[in-house]
């Protein structure tokens, strides 16, 4: 049994939920969120609650099962309240700022980093030295692709710390060279 699936996803007030020719759809404050549905589960809404049961107990409708659960339930959080990321830039000369529609980004090169942001997800700069990156938007994966990229142009290196990490990532640090 599913430890995911079997449990029902609570649809919030203001979320919209319907079910159409194998997709569902969350409409929110934060825009629509669309999920395809697999053959092999059922979806069922009433009473402000999504169900989603295997049509039978085949080890691929088991997988759906809870991956669909899943993908239901980020659809509805990303309609009502939207998802997060957070990088931190550290280094000495290490500069984030947005200028536009356009993250510009000093990390160290000979040149400056710049990132062309996205319709569908907001970049801002945040903290108290303007050293937190916020990446928000409606998509979880969307939004944890993007910081992943802009991540990937500097990520920390073991010794000094130095670059681009997650604000809940830990940096394994290594002791440098002994004479």
């Amino acid at each position: 049994m599913s430890r995911v699936g079997k449990y029902p996803v609570s649809i919030p007030s203001g979320v919209e939920i319907s079910v159409v020719e194998g997709l569902l759809k969350a409409k929110g404050k934060n825009g629509e969120q669309e999920v395809p549905l697999s053959d092999y589960v059922s979806v069922e809404v009433a009473d402000n609650v999504v169900t989603v049961t295997p049509i039978n107990q085949t080890k691929k409708a088991r997988q759906h099962w809870g991956m669909t659960r899943a993908l239901i339930n980020n659809a509805v959080v990303g309609a009502s309240e939207g998802f997060t990321k957070r990088l931190e830039v550290n280094g000495v000369g290490y500069r984030a700022q947005v200028q536009g529609s356009t993250l510009k980004l000093q990390l160290g090169f000979s040149h400056d980093v710049n990132f062309p942001i996205p319709s569908d997800v907001k970049i801002a700069i945040e903290g108290d030295r303007g050293n937190v990156i916020a990446v928000s938007g409606a998509d979880k994966q969307r939004v944890g692709q993007i910081a992943s990229n802009i991540r990937g142009y500097r990520p920390p290196e073991p010794y000094k710390g130095k670059g681009l990490r997650y604000t809940d990532e830990t940096i394994l640090r290594k002791e440098g060279k002994k004479k």
